[in-house]
């Protein structure tokens, strides 16, 4: 009898099943659905997150990151150091320099002639903060900025180190930081690319800006940014041809796929359902990418408050409207470029125009960001490749110099997105040619970028040529002084 009870235990029917199994099924229904690509197959499926999935929770949602490309001066901008007025045209002593390397437009020099900022600098908000008259609209929201003042790099010229903040290594085929974050979270809208590239030109000298900068390296090519021009058409090749309607368009993309589809059975080359992914996207493009790149809608008091040229297509301000826009609507990774900071000779007459080029459009966003509530989810990262010496480069003069590259020091900034607002971070020697007080290199700002993505640098990985490759390489450290 005991028996024959324990086998009626055993026997599962029918109904049995789906009521232990509703629960089980219902976890897997919700998976899908908060993350599409939960069940799908990867070459790295061991060592990679699904789509979607975070590490741990995120800070940030998505990032704007404004680069000034060329290298703006720190001693111009945030680190001010009045002693090196005081020491103006001295030489800058062994002790400080310490035989540290020079880059060939310099190393002629027989002396290094010091010279401090023509420009006046204030404290401001609660941190106290020194900022230069150059820049008086981000002085008014030094609470809202995290200001980082002992960055460093490895690299002392303008492609390498450009390269190596964009993609963690100084050399090409790496994947820039906007494939990464592509990679590893997708997309928050399917209408829309991950990782969108914007670019503007300053008036003073420029430096190239390159493809490469922004590409997905040896990623899958859906990761790879989608660069938005000025032009009438801010994505070349997206609308519909003369004689042809979406309907024909989407039979057309249908007959395409089964093509490609054959091509992937014969070949079995991932690129072929890599390029069936971007005829897609482009498809769904078309209706969403008119809409919201026409700024012409936008309020009054908008347009105002990042200035006249927002309505200048290709400006500065006009990207950094577009950049808000972009984010808001779920564009994961939006990255801007603005060129002519290269400052040899002329930096006072030059660096007044870049100045006033990114100063009022760069506390706008951050403004209209938290205005409408997105600050908190949203990180702006604002800053250049490298730094700028202490010392004359050429003849140096009452009225005007010029300053070389500096790798050893420089500033940036940092907003929302789980950064302390109202700080400032690590401090520079008198000169402001050594970090003496908290260092942060290039691998630990890419480090902790990913950490407010809710992202671990050290395990997302990707395995390409035998070896596990990440943004961070073998290096990185998260900077938690500077997390809220």
């Amino acid at each position: 009898m005991k028996k024959d009870v324990f086998e009626h235990h055993l026997n599962i029917n029918r109904r049995h099943f789906f009521k232990k199994a509703a629960m089980g099924l219902g976890g897997v229904a919700l998976g899908s659905l908060l993350a599409p690509d939960l069940f799908k197959g990867s070459q790295d499926a061991a060592n990679q997150i699904p789509l979607g999935l975070k590490h741990f929770a995120s800070k940030a949602k998505r990032i704007i990151m404004l680069v000034q490309n060329g290298a703006p001066s720190q001693l111009e901008t945030f680190d001010f150091k009045p002693k090196l007025r005081d020491m103006f045209g001295q030489d800058l002593p062994e002790s400080i320099r310490q035989g540290q390397r020079l880059t060939g437009m310099t190393a002629y020099q027989k002396s290094f002639p010091l010279v401090g900022s023509k420009f006046g600098f204030k404290q401001y908000g609660n941190s106290g903060a020194w900022v230069s008259e150059l820049l008086p609209n981000i002085a008014k929201i030094t609470d809202d900025i995290c200001i980082v003042k002992s960055m460093h790099t490895d690299a002392i010229n303008h492609d390498p180190a450009l390269t190596f903040l964009q993609t963690g290594a100084q050399v090409g085929n790496r994947p820039s930081m906007g494939s990464w974050f592509s990679y590893g979270l997708g997309s928050e809208n399917k209408n829309l690319p991950a990782f969108c590239v914007l670019l503007s030109k300053g008036g003073g000298t420029g430096q190239g800006v390159y493809s490469k900068l922004w590409s997905n390296g040896f990623l899958d090519s859906t990761h790879q940014g989608v660069q938005l021009s000025a032009s009438e058409n801010p994505i070349l090749y997206l609308n519909n041809p003369k004689g042809m309607n979406m309907k024909s368009r989407r039979d057309m993309l249908n007959h395409l796929g089964t093509l490609n589809e054959m091509g992937y059975k014969e070949f079995k080359d991932p690129e072929i359902h890599s390029k069936i992914k971007q005829y897609e996207m482009a498809y769904r493009m078309q209706t969403a990418v008119p809409e919201i790149t026409d700024v012409s809608k936008e309020p009054d008091h908008i347009k105002k408050l990042y200035g006249a040229d927002c309505m200048i297509p290709g400006t500065y301000a006009a990207n950094c409207l577009l950049a808000r826009k972009l984010s808001e609507s779920g564009v994961r990774f939006v990255q801007l470029y603005h060129q002519g900071w290269d400052q040899h000779n002329n930096l006072v007459g030059q660096i007044k125009g870049q100045a006033k080029d990114v100063d009022q459009a760069s506390a706008a966003l951050i403004t209209d960001l938290k205005q409408r509530g997105l600050l908190d989810e949203t990180l702006v990262i604002w800053g250049g490749e490298f730094g700028r010496t202490n010392y004359c480069q050429g003849k140096l003069t009452k009225d005007n110099y010029g300053r070389d590259h500096h790798p050893r020091a420089f500033s940036i900034f940092m907003a929302g997105g789980g950064v302390k607002g109202g700080k400032v971070y690590g401090k520079t020697d008198e000169l402001g040619y050594n970090i003496i007080e908290n260092p942060v290199h290039i691998h630990d700002l890419h480090a902790t970028i990913m950490h407010l993505m809710g992202l671990d640098h050290e395990k997302l990985t990707y395995k390409y040529l035998g070896r596990r490759f990440r943004l961070t390489d073998v290096h990185g450290h998260v900077v938690k002084d500077i997390l809220a």
